[in-house]
């Protein structure tokens, strides 16, 4: 497969924004959000206590104190919930005994603080504990995650590097394209965004990373596509506000989204979060969405065509015979693992010369966790908790969200060199479903 260029395509739809290290910055199109936590997120980050006045808080400093659960973890991506009255920004945490620095954010969402960092290790017993302050240094000396508006769409650059583009100028769903690996080449297809040499041309509305489903409200959000031909069923998910913060350990995107029926009613709407981490070891993305019953009630129907879905790059393909292989957390293998429930599967295959991973990990809270898999030897890896009859159970896999409520959907996405031998998936979905504790008191 010869390389996968990078093209940004963009659309002129708003205006650009600039995003500031440590500062949250809201799309345009929040103004008419119907979701004013959003824009009140905005007011505290131009606040004296927020993104922009990081560095008036230079001469505090807190202790931060990081506790495992009984086995030790090498490098470990965290995300936490704190109730110490932190400034958003970034810090540097110095461990008290030996180790390097390690850079760390304090992200403002929905009203609550969290902190983000990537710990290099977690001792199986006791506690390891830190020294945190601000970090001064200048943005250019350290990069780590970077969300630069470009039109209506958002580039991620991790160290400097280009990691993906979230794309909202395509008219049925937004979607990320490209994928970048741990290599550097382009770990999803490219078709039909963009043509690339050798790829497959089949489902064109697979698009590379992407959120939907077949049948919601009887409506079909999966296979809309501008290039399928039209369907009266055919509905399509349009984002209504964002917001994005850049970090010098992490990066945060969280978007909101109206899913819109044929007729033009909205049926459902969401709330996603994407965090990006800076780990030394391949590439860790969580996403974190949430199905809102806002319009009334909504039902999720029992088809095998969704939900959360990435297409792999082709050479990837098991059906290629190039090296392409399917691998789940029970064992089992290619073809016998779609249908399946599983705490986590793995695509691995040849990019450009090299053997490439994309591991999905479902967190235990995560709705039907271990979910059921819609994994294709064609190069489809799709995690759908609703899918029970195609997959095979005598139960319906349908499920209605009541009027008012909502359903959240919790997953891992680890890119990674090697087979999955080597990606010590195990290990890894341990950290996620249990991560440490961490404790942060004022000095």
């Amino acid at each position: 497969m010869s390389a996968q260029p990078i093209r940004f395509i963009l659309s002129q739809r708003f205006p650009e924004i600039t995003i500031r290290r440590g500062c949250v910055m809201e799309h345009p199109q929040a103004r008419n959000s119907r979701f004013p936590s959003l824009a009140l997120a905005i007011l505290f980050a131009l606040s004296p206590l927020g993104g922009l006045m990081t560095t008036s808080v230079e001469a505090a400093s807190w202790r931060v104190t990081v506790r495992g659960h009984g086995s030790a973890a090498g490098e470990t991506p965290v995300f936490t919930k704190i109730t110490a009255e932190v400034p958003p920004g970034d810090y540097i945490l110095t461990p008290e005994k030996a180790g390097a620095p390690i850079s760390a954010h304090l992200f403002e969402l929905s009203g609550s603080r969290y902190l983000g960092t990537v710990l290099k290790s977690i001792p199986a017993e006791g506690a390891v504990s830190y020294g945190m302050v601000p970090d001064t240094k200048s943005e250019e000396s350290r990069p780590g995650v970077e969300l630069r508006p470009e039109g209506g769409n958002l580039n991620v650059v991790v160290g400097g590097k280009p990691l993906m583009v979230y794309r909202t100028d395509e008219p049925t769903k937004p979607y990320y394209q490209p994928v970048i690996g741990p290599t550097g080449a382009a770990i999803t297809r490219a078709y039909p965004t963009s043509n690339i040499d050798g790829e497959d041309r089949d489902h064109p509305h697979q698009r590379s990373f992407w959120i939907s489903h077949g049948n919601v409200n009887g409506y079909d959000f999966w296979a809309s596509d501008p290039v399928n031909s039209p369907n009266p069923k055919f509905g399509k998910i349009k984002e209504t506000s964002r917001k994005a913060t850049s970090g010098s350990a992490m990066g945060l995107v969280q978007t909101t989204d109206d899913w819109i029926g044929p007729d033009g009613k909205i049926v459902c709407e969401d709330e996603r979060v994407l965090r990006i981490y800076d780990t030394n070891k391949g590439r860790t993305l969580d996403v974190d969405f949430t199905i809102k019953a806002s319009a009334g009630p909504v039902t999720f129907g029992d088809t095998k065509e969704g939900m959360f879905g990435v297409r792999v790059a082709s050479t990837m393909d098991v059906k290629n015979k190039k090296g392409g292989k399917i691998t789940n957390a029970e064992g089992l293998t290619d073809d016998a693992a779609w249908g399946k429930a599983s705490p986590w599967v793995d695509y691995t295959g040849p990019v450009e010369g090299k053997t490439i991973g994309i591991a999905i990990l479902n967190h235990p809270s995560s709705f039907r966790y271990p979910t059921t898999w819609h994994v294709r030897t064609y190069g489809l890896f799709a995690a759908n908790p609703f899918g029970w009859h195609d997959f095979g159970q005598k139960d319906s896999g349908s499920h209605t969200i009541p009027a008012g409520e909502s359903l959240r959907f919790r997953y891992r996405v680890l890119l990674h060199e090697g087979d999955t031998g080597s990606a010590k998936l195990p290990d890894a979905f341990k950290r996620y479903a249990e991560p440490p504790t961490i404790e942060i008191q004022a000095e």
